[in-house]
């Protein structure tokens, strides 16, 4: 994508986190306390004022954003998920009582690789529709049946091309899911090809090998300017809010090399510091100018409440943005 430059017609918008190491382990201690007490039945509620924080701390144009989930929708999907992961489960414990382990296990993956579509689905609807700005909701207008068929004809030419076709798989269906969502009437547009995407990795794992690991971190600053420089928010005329990242390989280096310290000095217990310190140093990184007047957004985006891709994703173990 080539880089745009700035003109006397663009305005310059802001993005900060103001969350702070001190209030996030509060709240992260009394989540721990509670979900331990309750045998993990808290931990819905748990997920969901840690969002809540972290969203409401987040501020775009001098205005937080608001997460408006609740435990008791995220417990009802909990629920869900548990239930479908039981079954799972059952089916391979019956596979192996009936000693046929193998076939056991290859439904009980098959199973799993079935859910990571619908979680993602899930999540994102989920996910969008609670979050607003401005009493503005964000939305995913993604169909479950289309990104089903982008992740598994990705997933199949993956496995055929011995994982050479990885890069194109994470770049479709990156470029299917953000192309979806809603900000109010605006819409995120994201441009990342495979290609592009296959030779930064390449350089990156020959560099870091060459270099023994010290490439690591230029090659993280690498894929990070390349997400943000391939997104952009714009409306239906075409006004644009383009987002540039400005990190860079040393400052990528300080953050990990910090975090470890903090990690490792606090015996864990700083873990808290070392997320809200690594939000304010991506929002930090992040600069956007455009021609997109905000006052014009309007609401457009339905409220949706099943929260069982949100808790999928978390069994899965998985990231919300690919």
């Amino acid at each position: 994508m080539e880089e745009q430059l700035p003109t006397e017609n663009q305005a310059a918008y802001s993005i900060q986190f103001h969350g702070q190491g001190a209030e996030y382990f509060g709240i992260s201690i009394v989540n721990l306390l509670l979900t331990v007490i309750t045998l993990g039945l808290y931990y819905p509620w748990a997920k969901a004022r840690q969002l809540q924080y972290l969203y409401g701390a987040t501020e775009f144009n001098e205005s937080r954003f608001v997460f408006s989930g609740t435990g008791k929708e995220m417990f009802a999907g909990f629920i869900k998920a548990i239930l479908i992961f039981a079954v799972l489960f059952a089916i391979l414990g019956v596979c192996i009582f009936l000693e046929l382990p193998l076939a056991g296990i290859l439904l009980f993956y098959l199973g799993l690789f079935c859910l990571i579509p619908l979680a993602i689905h899930g999540s994102y609807k989920y996910r969008m529709s609670r979050t607003s700005w401005r009493g503005i909701r964000m939305g995913y207008r993604g169909d479950r049946e289309e990104l089903i068929k982008v992740f598994f004809s990705g997933l199949f030419l993956t496995l055929v091309t011995l994982g050479i076709y990885g890069a194109w798989f994470t770049m479709n269906l990156r470029n299917y899911v953000l192309n979806k969502v809603r900000f109010g009437t605006l819409h995120f547009k994201y441009q990342g090809l495979g290609a592009d995407y296959f030779i930064l990795n390449l350089k990156g794992y020959f560099l870091t090998i060459i270099t023994l690991g010290i490439y690591f971190f230029w090659w993280q600053k690498d894929l990070f300017n390349y997400y943000i420089n391939n997104l952009s928010l714009e409306n239906e005329k075409g006004d644009t809010i383009s987002l540039r990242s400005k990190a860079t390989g040393g400052s990528f280096f300080l953050l990990a090399l910090g975090n470890l310290f903090i990690l490792i000095f606090t015996l864990g217990l700083g873990y808290a510091w070392v997320v809200t310190r690594t939000l304010r140093f991506i929002f930090g990184k992040i600069e956007l100018s455009g021609n997109l007047e905000l006052e014009n957004i309007l609401q457009s985006e339905p409220a949706f409440t099943d929260a069982t891709g949100e808790d999928i994703s978390d069994l899965l173990d998985f990231g919300f943005v690919i």
